[in-house]
């Protein structure tokens, strides 16, 4: 097991389909114990409850700073400390340029971006103070081709953010032993994509995909455990594309 005697914080995490879900299920399986945070507390403590005594669910509103520590407190009390955190909560909002106002930009800015701010400064001191950390972050691949499908210019601009703090963050927290990483999604099929997509859509999608299938949340998962494992000991400011094929550099 890859994560056997490690502990994780993973954000955005209480819906059943979800990518910080079936994380949660993967890390627990490789031994790793597990706080699930969440803007749903009580579907973070359900979610909890699925994966064993040994897991907790907390709530946490990654764009409140002070809910972020809170969260953070209790996470390391409940764990005892955290090695791992998954700044992987994130929404979208599948508009034009034009389109955006002053509260969607500030709302889909807040939770994507700020949250991965707030919720990294929350867990930093407790990582530092013991030298060792591994934080991943998640990005999107319409941050790297501008726009996505699901994902209106705010979003790009977001997670294209994510990736610049990340990687400062990397250069920074590097002499404290903390790694920091991205993990970059390509179409993940999802509570967020799910009864979106046509059959003429996903048909057309495919063509640009030369792996000829849509993501799982699994496939995200994965690279999630190779980042917060110790195969990835020597990797830091890191992006991992996890996208068929989508977006070839």
């Amino acid at each position: 097991m890859l994560l056997e005697g490690k502990t994780a914080v993973i954000s955005g995490a209480a819906s059943p389909r979800g990518i910080g879900f079936a994380t949660a299920r993967l890390f627990a399986k490789h031994g790793a114990k597990v706080a699930i945070l969440d803007l749903n507390e009580q579907g973070a403590k359900e979610a909890a409850v699925t994966l064993g005594p040994d897991h907790v669910g907390l709530g946490c509103d990654v764009a409140n700073l002070d809910s972020c520590k809170r969260a953070a407190d209790a996470a390391v009390t409940a764990l005892g400390h955290v090695d791992i955190l998954l700044n992987n909560a994130g929404i979208t909002q599948p508009v034009k340029t034009m389109e955006i106002d002053e509260a969607s930009w500030r709302r889909i800015v807040d939770v994507n971006l700020t949250g991965v701010l707030y919720l990294s400064q929350a867990f930093i001191p407790h990582m530092r103070s013991r030298r060792t950390g591994s934080i991943a972050c998640m990005s999107s691949v319409s941050a790297q081709r501008g726009g996505g499908i699901f994902g209106g210019p705010h979003y790009s601009a977001a997670k294209a953010g994510v990736l610049g703090l990340a990687k400062a963050m990397a250069r920074e927290l590097g002499p404290d032993g903390i790694r920091v990483n991205c993990v970059t999604p390509g179409l993940i099929q999802t509570d967020i994509t799910g009864g979106k997509l046509t059959d003429e859509m996903r048909q057309d999608i495919l063509k640009g995909i030369p792996l000829n299938r849509l993501g799982n949340a699994e496939d995200v998962a994965g690279a999630y455990l190779f980042l917060a494992s110790d195969l990835s000991a020597y990797i830091t400011g890191a992006v991992i594309d996890v996208n068929g094929g989508m977006l070839i550099h």
